[in-house]
């Protein structure tokens, strides 16, 4: 399968610019979901070949931050990304996640909110 990363709420322009020029030279196919496909299983919207689509458009709210979900990446490839993003200045980027078995069938709140709650456990409270 393709390297892909799915972009989700990227509502600032120029920090959605930051992450394109960053990623541009790996040469990865670069998703930016919209908000109706947010019912999507996230193997769906990377392209998983057995994932089933779910019917209908999401209606609901936007995801409360950006999310990047990296599919189909190996070690090496993924470290170059995120080096990539890391340098770009697009951040900080805290809702990051790679698909995986289990969460291929998670929707983008579902994997949002797992992000977050482990984001919050491991950040010391202030």
């Amino acid at each position: 399968m393709k390297e892909t990363i799915l972009l989700f709420h990227v509502s600032d322009k120029e920090k959605l610019l930051k992450i394109e020029m960053a990623l541009f030279p790996l040469h990865v196919r670069l998703k930016k979901v919209k908000t109706e496909e947010y019912n999507q299983p996230l193997g769906v919207l990377a392209g998983v070949k057995d994932a089933v689509p779910k019917e209908g458009a999401y209606n609901g709210d936007d995801l409360p931050d950006t999310m990047i979900v990296f599919a189909f990446f190996d070690d090496n490839r993924l470290n170059q990304a995120l080096a990539a993003l890391k340098k770009s200045g697009a951040g900080p980027l805290p809702y990051k996640a790679v698909l995986t078995p289990t969460n291929q069938l998670w929707t983008a709140q579902e994997c949002f909110a797992e992000i977050r709650q482990e984001h919050e456990a491991m950040t010391p409270k202030k």
